[in-house]
């Protein structure tokens, strides 16, 4: 594999200049099938038809001095609604396989389908959310119920498993049930299996115009600015914030003019503790890092399973950027005091959930 090419989120320079497309179809014309008929929708329950025969048959009255029949307890299922849910889930799981066959679904510009991330990779990742690492979320009111807004996040864990959990954390938890749009560096996308999954589920390249694009569609973006800086760190460095550049996604939420909310990550740096780094192997495999960790690569597969740990996940206070003028997205200075600021309360954030963590397990 080539080595891998990180590309500055600041970078600012074109990918083209092509004209962003509509939402496409995956079916071509006519995939589709047209009757001329109405038809019902999938799942949806028709009313017998009637007979034109007259009136309906009337039960016979009973007479004088008859009683009257006992009503029998209905038969399990047999209109209670019980057996209808199953047969409504059923039939929307053949109408979903119907459209993946015939390409009767949706992508954005980006690659990111709304349908599968909803119906199968949410429901493949909720399950490590919920019962493996057992995350709690805080502060999800702070981020906005509408139009763009960025979210900056902690990185660590050796693989980026964080970033996975946020993204489920905001799907779920917030009010609105927004998606999170996550940037990646560019090793994700040459990944084989791997660049499909993130395209599927809303990530694209972390650079400014892709940022600015989905900033400005009112879309909600979330960033990680130590990158590998962050995520392969050592573990006795553990919740120390690296660098946050130079201030690129500062300037994108600037020139948007969309609010910045810091989030902070406790519970992800002990899944992988990182004790030791293979350079030479890594240079050979292409990789910015090769972890080396008390169970990987001595333990093989087993080894690459990490460690369940208990997480917690806080949005903070969101931070406008409304306020300032156009020029402000070119004023160093600025842009410094404001990355400071997000990275600040996100390190003032980590210490305290520190503190009130009784263990890294429970």
């Amino acid at each position: 594999m080539a080595d891998a090419k990180v590309i500055p989120f600041d970078d600012d320079r074109s990918r083209g200049g092509a004209a962003p497309r509509s939402p496409r179809r995956r079916g071509g014309p006519g995939s589709r099938r047209t009757g001329t008929a109405e038809q019902a929708p999938a799942g949806e329950v028709q009313a017998l038809p009637v007979r034109d025969g007259g009136p309906e048959p009337r039960e016979p009255e009973p007479e004088a001095g008859q009683d009257l029949p006992s009503p029998q307890p209905a038969a399990a299922g047999d209109g209670d609604g019980s057996g209808d849910g199953l047969e409504e889930r059923i039939a929307r799981g053949l109408a979903f396989l119907r459209r993946r066959l015939t390409g009767e679904y949706e992508v954005d510009d980006f690659g990111y389908d709304a349908e599968l991330t909803d119906q199968v990779l949410m429901s493949v990742l909720r399950p490590v959310y919920e019962k493996y690492f057992r995350v709690e979320v805080k502060g999800v009111e702070n981020i906005p119920s509408e139009g763009g807004a960025l979210i900056v996040a902690n990185h660590s864990g050796t693989l980026p498993l964080d970033g996975l959990m946020m993204q489920v954390a905001v799907h779920d938890h917030h009010p609105a049930g927004r998606h999170l749009r996550l940037l990646a560096a560019d090793l994700v996308f040459v990944l084989p299996v791997v660049n499909e999954l993130a395209r599927k589920l809303g990530h694209t390249l972390a650079c400014a115009e892709d940022a600015a694009r989905l900033l400005g569609q009112g879309e909600l973006v979330g960033v990680m600015p130590e990158g590998f800086k962050g995520l392969g760190k050592p573990f006795g460095d553990r919740y120390k914030l690296q660098r946050f550049g130079r201030g690129g996604f500062v300037s994108t939420a600037l020139r948007a003019g969309t609010p910045i909310v810091p989030c902070s990550i406790v519970g992800a740096e002990e899944i992988y503790p990182m004790i030791g780094n293979a350079r030479t192997l890594a240079r050979l495999l292409g990789f910015p890092y090769f972890p080396l960790t008390p169970t990987f690569p001595w333990l093989g597969p087993l080894g690459a399973v990490p460690l369940p740990t208990k997480w917690t996940i806080q949005f903070g206070e969101p931070i406008p950027t409304d306020g300032y003028p156009p020029e402000a997205a070119e004023d160093p200075m600025l842009m410094f005091n404001l990355t400071d600021q997000v990275r600040e309360q996100i390190q003032h954030t980590l210490y305290k959930l520190l503190v009130q963590r009784r263990s890294v397990f429970f």
